[in-house]
């Protein structure tokens, strides 16, 4: 196996326990694009062992720490862990979904696996990752308790082209179906996992959605930026007297209302097609109030550079929210960027209580479900905000 020696500030970062080491921080050697090489500190000891990439910014994806290389069937090991674990959740449900595979996070650098009832969606962001593919699918295979029907790669999101690959969706294994309907706390949703967002839906909302769900009986409910409808779906079903959903794209709203007709909830539901801001803004002047209000906008900052931007937008959406919310009331507000740290979302959230001239009390800070595995060394892992506040007078 091909060694690459680091710098002693690539040294010092590798032995803090980040699973990721930047090409910058690599002194000299050489090793083959997506394979395993080792990486050793500058006096030649052997650190770990990792996938290495010869375009990426970050050029090794560690899987094993210590002298030893990781075993043959190092991969399989990792994705019967990952099942396993999962099944201790209680997520294996047939007719349910959960993300079975978190990437680095789980130890399998660059590669995502969400199950959606019998379909598996495989998403890989590496050269590494893509290599594995087809043991990955065997893996599943043996780990999971039931057979899979289908197998689909979903490989195209935008970091792909920092390792100079291209975007790739194929159906890998069994026969095409789209869409797929998963069941999730009793309500039936439908998945498009061709065409939707990150693999088809998000997942890593599921726990929240229950949450928010919990305080909805007899309450109007808003769900802004509602791509499928669940968070105003669960509503709906745990005894709310209405949702509205939200959303500027049509076939999200369309794919919420197919979701609301299976479910038997259509006649309570209303949906507008709209831009958030402004939407909550007509809301807000046409008098309109929500016992429950729900905020969950895609990422607004990709790169560091668009932060500022990103703050901007959630100050906007919150304070909006805030002021058509009922006298104790509930807003779920949400940001999926990681690059929008914890501590600058609370101060945004705070900024727009501030310009609404509500009372906010901060309930409750959750991140995602517990399926989306954190990584204490790998804080990119931990990515969702989701912040439960009450609002008074």
């Amino acid at each position: 196996m091909q060694t690459l020696v680091l710098t002693g500030r690539g040294r010092r970062w590798a032995e803090s326990g980040h699973p990721w080491i930047y090409a910058n921080d690599i002194a000299s050697g050489q090793a083959q694009a997506g394979e395993l090489a080792a990486f050793a500190a500058p006096d030649g000891r052997v650190l770990g062992h990792a996938l290495y990439s010869a375009q990426s910014r970050i050029a090794l994806r560690s899987v094993a720490r210590g002298t030893a290389a990781p075993p043959a069937d190092w991969l399989e090991r990792r994705v019967a862990q990952a099942v396993g674990e999962r099944a201790r959740q209680g997520l294996l449900d047939p007719a349910g979904a959960e993300r079975l595979l978190a990437g680095d996070a789980d130890l399998v650098p660059g590669l995502i696996a969400d199950r959606y009832a019998d379909i598996l969606v495989l998403q890989s962001g590496t050269l590494g990752a893509d290599k594995l593919r087809e043991r990955a699918i065997e893996a599943f295979a043996t780990a999971l308790p039931f057979p899979l029907r289908a197998v689909l790669d979903r490989s195209d999101a935008p970091a792909r082209r920092l390792e100079g690959l291209e975007p790739r969706v194929e159906w890998l294994r069994g026969t095409p179906c789209e869409p797929v309907t998963v069941r999730e706390d009793g309500l039936g949703y439908l998945v498009d996992v061709l065409g939707g967002h990150k693999t088809g839906h998000y997942l890593d909302q599921r726990e929240n959605r229950r949450l928010a769900a919990a305080g909805a009986r007899g309450e109007r409910v808003l769900d802004v930026c509602c791509y499928d409808g669940l968070f105003g779906l669960h509503a709906l079903r745990a005894g709310a007297r209405e949702a509205v959903f939200v959303d500027q794209n049509q076939r999200a709203l369309d794919r919420a209302r197919d979701n609301a007709e299976r479910n038997g909830l259509l006649e309570r539901c209303r949906f507008v097609r709209a831009d958030a801001a402004q939407e909550l803004r007509r809301l807000a002047e046409a008098g309109e109030r929500f016992g429950v209000v729900v905020v969950d906008p895609p990422a607004f900052a990709k790169r560091k550079e668009e932060v500022e931007g990103a703050l901007r937008g959630y100050r906007e959406l919150n304070r909006r929210a805030f002021s058509i919310c009922t006298e104790g009331g509930l807003v779920v507000s949400a940001s999926c960027s990681y690059n929008v740290q914890l501590p600058q979302f609370l101060d945004v959230l705070r900024a727009a209580a501030v310009d609404s001239g509500r009372r906010v009390v901060l309930e409750q800070v959750r991140g995602a479900a517990s399926d989306h595995t954190v990584l204490l060394a790998l804080p990119e892992s931990w990515y969702l905000k989701c912040v439960f506040l009450r609002v008074h007078a």
